[in-house]
């Protein structure tokens, strides 16, 4: 390429300095030069032109992003609102299983949370009062009915936490807490008004409204988790069916949300803080605040005797609640500053791209309309077969009659660059199937499938998981030491028909070494593999090899199964994992086929198989 390059360098001179540029001695000369400044004259005036309509445009853009910039800033208010009811909930639950009067600091507690809460409403009044635009930030007509019932579940609060705790019944506990509820779900209105009007004003926002939702709405639920099962832990009696079945309903939209934010789209992919706070939320609240949870349900499944008090649990479950807190304030931080710095280098940044392209679109424009039949044209078709070459992409047969002299030589050079590649290309083919393939039996070899195991998107068939088997041919060096290397390549040979004609078509067949082979199945069904594994071996102990002397010979198998993930990590711990349920094959009496369960929750046995990560008889 370096030699390509230098060729096309020293025609390019070659050409400038025999003078041999058409035109330029002739009378048209001129001519040709007004053409080039009318030309360019008309190239500057419409890029002008263009330009100035897409300055325009930016200045809207900057207005824009200062729009947005402000609205978001006012939905942040209006989450941060609901966060603060949600959160008025905790207190509210750790008087409801106490006595009041023996605890005056769950009081202070319940009266410090309430002053918040009525703090942030009138906040939000005084906005909606002071607001000059035709869209006030929250109609007093949706902040009213939730005032109501704020007043209403407080005034229930109240009166029954008069009564000593051991007098209250489970079904009054669990009204007043839905009545806490109900207050949120009076709220959404205020959320879903927002949301909708920016969106039909800005749909830019919908992505960070709804994803702010949705942060918002993780806390929410991840607070009524724990007020679900509240009102049996106060009162100290069993859980009810009831809430028991609204708590894993709660538990899958939580489960259903993580997986929007969390998943293959994560927003912790754009900056550390958020990947920061998705790890913290997942630590410790679907860590530690669900195995919390969980472990209370279990006590309450079975008595009313919890190893919590109803204060306890809420003092230990809202730690765990302050990640996804953080988590939404981080997003909306984040997002307000992307937008600031909108707003800050919307009209500079685009403004001064646009008048360089423009000027250097407008000398471009006129040069090539002027150079494109004599040089650029056949330089451009040089250009894109080398590209084509670079990429190994096949070009289309041309004819250099129209080219100069000193361009045919480039184009001759192109066709021998093109006959060197193409015969370099066929000789890495040939090297790579001979360093990946093993000689006697044609299978992939062992560095080969260590490539693919070891490459997480070398294979996307098994991207969700596989199976693997490891197969070795019990007393293979007695079958050499008898019979002859040759007879024992013939047994590998056999051995490998018999095997791959109970395949699948996705399914990988490698040898590993000497008389070990593997082979690898996509999906993490390890009872499948097993089975295959167990097809294999009766098919191989009922299969008669034929000798050179025209008698027979029947072999055995040993197998060891395992399943896991490919990965550079992974793939060893499979490999292992494998080879040792082989030796335990062996160690069994051989023929025969063993598998290590995997010690991953989804892949749990059941009952009736081993318990996980240790190694199975398989038959």
């Amino acid at each position: 390429m370096k030699d390509l390059d230098a060729g096309l360098k020293q025609t390019g001179q070659d050409f400038l300095h025999q003078g041999k540029i058409p035109g330029n001695t002739r009378p048209g000369n001129h001519s040709l030069r007004r053409k080039l400044f009318i030309g360019l004259s008309i190239a500057i005036v419409c890029t002008s032109v263009l330009a100035a309509n897409v300055i325009l445009r930016s200045y809207d853009d900057y207005k824009l992003a200062r729009k947005n910039l402000r609205e978001i800033e006012t939905y942040r208010l209006i989450l941060d609102v609901a966060n603060v009811l949600s959160a008025e909930r905790g207190p509210s639950n750790s008087v409801l299983g106490a006595d009041i009067l023996a605890d005056s600091a769950l009081q202070a507690n319940l009266s410090e949370f309430r002053t918040r809460s009525d703090a942030a409403l009138d906040r939000l009044s005084s906005l909606y009062r002071d607001a000059s635009g035709p869209h006030p930030l929250v109609p007093a007509i949706l902040l009213n009915p939730v005032r109501q019932q704020l007043a209403f579940a407080r005034s229930q609060v109240d009166s029954l936490t008069a009564i000593p705790r051991g007098m209250r019944p489970l079904e009054d506990v669990q009204s007043v807490i839905e009545s806490m509820f109900k207050v949120i779900d009076i709220f959404q209105a205020v959320i879903r008004w927002k949301v909708a009007t920016l969106s039909s004003s800005n749909p830019g926002l919908a992505a960070a409204l709804q994803t702010g939702q949705m942060l918002g709405d993780l806390r929410e639920y991840g607070g009524r988790l724990a007020s679900q099962i509240m009102a049996p832990i106060a009162v100290n009696q069993k859980i009810p069916l009831s809430n028991l079945v609204d708590n894993n309903r709660t538990r899958g939209r939580l489960e259903q949300i993580w997986q929007l934010i969390g998943g293959g789209d994560s927003i912790g992919y754009r900056d550390p803080l958020l990947a920061s706070a998705l790890h913290e939320a997942d630590r410790l609240f679907f860590g530690d605040g669900l195995r919390m949870t969980d472990a209370l349900i279990a006590q309450g499944r079975l008595s009313g005797n919890y190893t919590m008090s109803a204060a306890d649990y809420t003092s230990n479950y809202v730690r765990t609640l302050v990640p996804l807190e953080r988590l939404r304030t981080t997003y909306l931080d984040i997002t307000i500053k992307q937008l600031a710095a909108d707003q800050n280098r919307a009209l500079v940044k685009l403004s001064s791209a646009i008048a360089v392209t423009t000027i250097i679109l407008a000398i471009l424009i006129g040069l090539v309309l002027v150079a494109q039949k004599y040089i650029f044209g056949p330089l451009l078709v040089a250009r894109d077969e080398v590209i084509s070459l670079a990429e190994d992409r096949p070009t289309a047969a041309r004819s250099t009659r129209r080219y100069a002299s000193e361009l045919k030589s480039l184009f001759d050079a192109i066709d021998i660059l093109r006959n060197n590649l193409a015969e370099r290309a066929s000789l890495t083919r040939q090297l790579k199937h001979q360093a990946e393939t093993d000689g006697l039996t044609g299978l992939m070899n062992r560095r080969a499938l260590d490539l693919i195991g070891e490459s997480q998107t070398s294979n996307q068939v098994m991207a969700n998981g596989v199976c693997l088997i490891l197969m070795d041919i019990d007393h293979f060096k007695a079958i050499n030491d008898t019979h002859g290397h040759l007879v024992g390549d013939q047994v590998l040979n056999e051995t490998v028909c018999v095997v791959r004609n109970m395949l699948r078509s996705d399914d990988i067949f490698a040898r590993y070494g000497g008389e070990e082979f593997i082979l690898m199945i996509s999906g993490n069904d390890l009872a499948a593999s097993v089975a295959t594994a167990k097809r294999i071996r009766r098919t191989l102990e009922a299969h008669p090899i034929p000798l050179p002397d025209g008698g027979t010979l029947n072999i055995t198998s040993s197998f060891g199964v395992a399943s896991g993930h490919l990965g550079r990590h992974a793939w060893p711990r499979l490999l292992e994992a494998a080879d040792k349920a082989l030796y335990r094959a062996k160690a069994d009496g051989r023929n025969c086929v063993r598998f290590a369960a995997s010690d991953e929750p989804a892949f749990a046995p059941d009952q009736d198989q081993p318990a996980p990560g240790r190694l199975a008889a398989a038959g």
